[in-house]
């Protein structure tokens, strides 16, 4: 497996769809490879933390302190989802990583409870079949990609504004599966 693809897309998809990401809370317990990805918007602040218990991390962030959470762990927990929505601005966007989509019934549980928070929820694939979940509460992670910002980035080995607008094509029996669920 290719171990850039995943930094690259959890930190540039989420950089390049929101306006301006000032903020950022990194919860992970690998942290270094998506703080090298961060380490190329100087304008964006990290807070870190871990992602070994994620309920604690998020009840000690502050309230609308980011404007984008990479979240580098799956929860189904309402309490933690509660608290991103709390610790997120009103123009927030998490990234997070989530069940394969062919297991639908934990995939719609999860989306259903997000659904109380974001007004867009989209799933989007990697290279290796894994799948991340980016759930905004204003951008559109293909409508509002940051085109100057995503073309201006250099250095990186898989990610570009092609390689993000593609992750989010979905099959047919994909969206069949989540009809009324992915918000798009």
């Amino acid at each position: 497996m290719k171990t850039f693809i995943y930094p690259e897309m959890m930190v540039h998809v989420a950089l390049c769809t929101h306006k301006l990401p000032t903020s950022v809370l990194l919860v992970s317990n690998n942290t270094e490879p998506l703080m090298g990805e961060l380490s190329r918007y100087r304008e964006s602040s990290v807070v870190t933390c871990s992602s070994s218990d994620l309920l604690a991390s998020f009840r000690n962030a502050e309230d609308n302190s980011a404007d984008v959470i990479l979240l580098d762990a799956t929860t189904t927990d309402a309490a933690v989802h509660a608290h991103i929505n709390r610790v997120l601005k009103e123009d927030g966007l998490v990234v997070m990583q989530h069940p394969p989509l062919d297991n639908v019934s934990e995939n719609s549980a999860l989306m259903q409870i997000l659904g109380n928070y974001f007004k867009i929820i989209m799933p989007y694939h990697l290279e290796d079949g894994s799948t991340l979940l980016l759930c905004s509460k204003e951008y559109h992670p293909t409508a509002d990609i940051i085109l100057q910002r995503s073309d201006l980035l250099e250095g990186h080995s898989y990610y570009n504004c092609d390689i993000q607008i593609a992750a989010f094509a979905m099959p047919q029996y994909i969206r069949k599966n989540y009809l009324g669920i992915i918000r798009n």
